[in-house]
This record gives structure tokens, sequence and C-alpha cells, in this order.
């Protein structure tokens, strides 16, 4: 079992190259990524967003790349022979306007004028820059999945210690809902003998009371909560779950409503709304979970 909650964080310090990938992550119903990353690293976005996939299946992940290289590298010098040029006849005609001043233009004047000359910067990384980043891309998402997964167990602890009250307000519905159909039977021969002074019929009563009973028989709905429960403690415990129980959870809500609305029993509603209560915290919960 994963949270969706993580931080990883992964190093690259060789060779002259210091790189550095961080992956940072948060709830989301759908897979929700951005790469932010220098610019030479832009044609290798695709590569990292398919390592993120193996690792992620849901969430907000964000991935931050940063990198910084100090190696002796040839540069290359581009030179712009019309800004040149245009700074040579500007200085002539400032000679002519002004003749009283030297035209003592000269090329160190020009070799430093950044629009003149100007070093090529390579826009792609290189083999090295490559197996840097996924290198650190490995580590950042090996010590992110490491976070989620601790966190995870956590989550998951919890919510098989919510679904242990709930299995144990199922069973205390459970040996209340019998008496609910006796105590209607009782109640309503009393009411009879009240008002027809011991004229009973006792068919009537039984008739009445069996008509009770089955307007709020709630057996399919603890059968089924017993069977959801069973499913939940299973599903818990696979590694990517909250689909699953998302779904299941809706499942258990349902039938503890039907038995609030065919309950017609103050302890068993109340034990009903117990367990919509700790359904909630599980809900809530597994929004966390991956």
């Amino acid at each position: 079992m994963y949270s969706m909650t993580g931080y990883g964080k992964g190093e690259y310090c060789e060779g002259g190259i210091d790189l550095t990938v961080e992956v940072r992550s948060v709830n989301n119903r759908y897979l929700d990524l951005a790469v932010k990353s220098p610019r030479f690293f832009i044609a290798y976005e695709d590569t990292v967003r398919a390592a993120v996939r193996e690792s992620i299946s849901r969430g907000h992940v964000d991935v931050f790349i940063s990198c910084l290289d100090r190696r002796e590298r040839e540069k290359k010098l581009c030179v712009d022979l019309a800004a040149a040029r245009s700074y040579a006849e500007a200085a002539e005609r400032l000679a002519e306007t002004f003749p009283d001043i030297p035209n003592d233009l000269s090329l160190t004047f020009l070799l430093r004028q950044t629009d003149v000359v100007r070093a090529e910067e390579d826009p792609s990384a290189d083999e090295a820059l490559l197996g840097a980043l996924k290198s650190a891309l490995a580590a950042a998402l090996s010590s992110h999945r490491a976070m989620r997964r601790a966190e995870g167990q956590r989550l998951k602890a919890d919510l098989l210690a919510h679904m242990e009250v709930i299995a144990s307000l199922r069973e205390k519905i459970a040996k209340r809902a019998p008496m609910v159909a006796e105590g209607y039977r009782e109640k309503l021969s009393e009411r009879i003998n009240e008002y027809l002074a011991g004229k009973v019929d006792e068919t009537r009563i039984l008739t009445e009371a069996a008509v009770f009973s089955d307007k709020c028989n709630i057996d399919e709905e603890l059968t089924r909560l017993a069977s959801h429960i069973a499913e939940f403690r299973a599903v818990a415990e696979s590694e990517t779950v909250g689909r699953k129980l998302d779904f299941l959870i809706q499942e258990f809500n349902r039938e503890c409503n039907t038995i609030c609305s065919k309950s017609n029993d103050r302890e068993i509603t109340a034990f009903a709304l117990e367990m919509k209560n700790e359904i909630e915290k599980v809900r809530e919960q597994i929004q966390n979970l991956e």
C-alpha cells in the first residue's frame, strides 16, 4: 500500500557534473506530471516522464532538475561580422564629424561587445549529462517510493483499525436485529390489550409482527457488510489500492444508509450512525492512497 504524498531526492556529483533531481507528489485523482529542467534537457523530457510513470500511477507530481556543469570543454566563438562592420562604420562617421577626436576603434573593443562575439552553447545534453540525469532520477524515485511506502503502511494500520470498529458495530447490529420484531410484537400486543380489554386476536398480532419484521429485516445488508469487510482487508494487502477501496467504501456507505432507513430501532440506528462516522474517516484516508 502506497501513499500518494511523498518526496525523494537524488544527486550525481562526478566528473565536474553536479546534478540534483527532486520528486514531490500530492493527492490527485489521476497522474498529473510537471517537469521543470534546464533547457538542454528538454529533448529528454519524455525519458523523464516515462521513468516517473513506471514508479507512480496517481497523484500530482513535480520533478525539479538542476544541473551545474563545471567540466572544461572547448567553446566555439561566433562572430557577427555585420555587427562589427556597423561599429566600424559608426566610428568612421563620428571621426568625419569630429575630426579633432582620434578614431581609436580596435579589435579589442569589438571583441568585448556581446553582440559581436558570443560563445556558442550546445543546446542538447551529451552522454555524460544524460547518464547523470538517469542516475539521479532513479535515486530520487527510489527515495520517493520508500517514503510513500512508509506512509502507506501507517495509513494501512489506521484503515484496518477503523475496519475493526466497523466490524464490531456490525456485530452489535446483528445481535440486536432479531430482538426488534419480538419487541414490536410485545408492544403491539400490549396496546391492543389496552384498547380491547383483553380481547386479542393472536393471529392478527402475529401477522402484523411478521409484516413489520419483513419491512425492517436487514439480514441482507449485514451479510453484504460482512463480505465488504473481508474484501477490504484482502484488498488492503495489495500495493495499488486507492481506486478499489474508494469504490468499496461507497458500498459500505450504501448498506449503512439502508440499515438506518429500515431498522426502526433506536439502538440499531445509533450503531449505524456511529458506523457511518467510521466509514467517513476511512473514505477521507483512502483519498491519500495510490
